[in-house]
């Protein structure tokens, strides 16, 4: 991996607050990779389902609810999730303070291609590739012999305090979804679970992403079209200003968040544990003109070193194994090279039949 950027690294934010009234040519994205918003009102309607844990946990037949999600959308909303409201608040507010630091104090954080670690403004190593409209921080979380706080913001105040504990909390929700998927698909609790490598072996990261307010929104994107690399994302959204969109066929469907939920969406990994059963679906975040905007990430993926494969109890005569095992360091490092690429890279390790 190359140790530093092909350019020197522009915060979006500092150029949003000098009151610009274009977007920079390296931000103006394609015709075909512009933002859609939907005009027919039937289509634009659809939402990603909510499903209420409390309903599925213990509970054989709120299996289907999760099944069903997984299958039709990728997608959903989890309600009774076990997630502290009060410390979701907590990490919003948190986060947004750390964006409104001077710009000097962030970029003490700044982060190189080598791992990420960080503040920054880009994703991918391709010169001259068209940027996005966002900047982030990125952190390790787990496994804990990597997890680094000296790296994390000091702050605001008491910032690293709330990182742990909500990376705690929302780690556990991960272990009980990954249990609830294993289930759903008919394998035992823990089937899953040791395909990724075992939850004392398994990767968490955490990505809070900020996007500022665009003068022209409908010619960038905040975060282009991808499929998320890992296992599965929990995604703590803004509740006042929408901006994540799913595919959904032909069209592009803006998530309206529901009260204290988190988002959940299935990634790269368990489509290929699932041998195609559950997929992983592109996605996309818009920005607006009138708003910033800031949404956390936690990402939970495999152990980084074993090859990840469709479950053998998955495989059968009629349904032959879709994927070629490919280990999750490998896997990333390829993301992490070529930025957000829609699903061109869990495509292209497609057995040929």
């Amino acid at each position: 991996m190359v140790a530093s950027w092909p350019e020197p690294i522009v915060s979006v934010q500092a150029l949003s607050q000098t009151g610009i009234s274009t977007v920079p040519n390296r931000y103006v994205k394609p015709a075909h990779q512009r933002p859609v918003y939907n005009s027919n009102q039937s289509d634009a309607d659809m939402d990603i389902p909510v499903v209420d844990m409390s309903k599925v946990w213990g509970k054989p037949e709120g299996l289907m609810s999760v099944r069903g999600a997984c299958e039709e959308w990728g997608f959903f909303q989890v309600v009774n999730h076990g997630v502290s409201h009060d410390l979701m608040e907590r990490m919003r507010g948190a986060w947004r303070e750390f964006f409104e630091l001077p710009l000097e104090e962030k970029r003490k954080y700044a982060n190189s291609p080598e791992t990420y670690e960080g503040y920054g403004s880009r994703l991918g190593v391709v010169k001259d590739a068209k940027l996005d409209w966002s900047d982030y921080f990125f952190l390790n979380y787990l496994p804990s012999s990597i997890r680094s706080p000296s790296k994390w913001p000091s702050q605001p105040p008491k910032i690293r305090e709330l990182i742990e504990e909500y990376g705690e909390e929302v780690t556990k929700l991960c272990e009980r979804l990954v249990e609830t998927l294993s289930e759903s698909l008919g394998l035992k609790p823990n089937r899953l679970m040791k395909a990724l490598g075992g939850e004392d072996s398994v990767g968490a990261t955490l990505r809070a992403n900020f996007y500022p307010k665009c003068p022209q929104p409908q010619l960038t994107l905040g975060l282009s079209s991808h499929s998320d690399p890992g296992g599965i994302t929990i995604v703590l959204p803004d509740e006042k200003v929408a901006g994540l969109q799913v595919r959904r066929g032909d069209y592009w469907v803006t998530v309206k968040s529901v009260p204290n939920a988190l988002i959940v969406n299935i990634g790269d990994q368990v489509q290929i544990l699932s041998n195609g059963i559950y997929k992983s679906v592109e996605h996309q975040v818009i920005v607006n003109s009138g708003m910033d905007r800031i949404s956390l990430a936690l990402f939970y993926n495999p152990r980084s070193d074993i090859p990840i494969g469709p479950v053998k109890e998955l495989i059968t005569e009629n349904q032959p194994a879709l994927y070629k095992p490919i280990r999750f360091d490998e896997y990333r490092l390829l993301i992490r090279q070529k930025g957000p690429c829609g699903k061109n890279q869990v495509d292209s390790l497609l057995s040929s039949r």
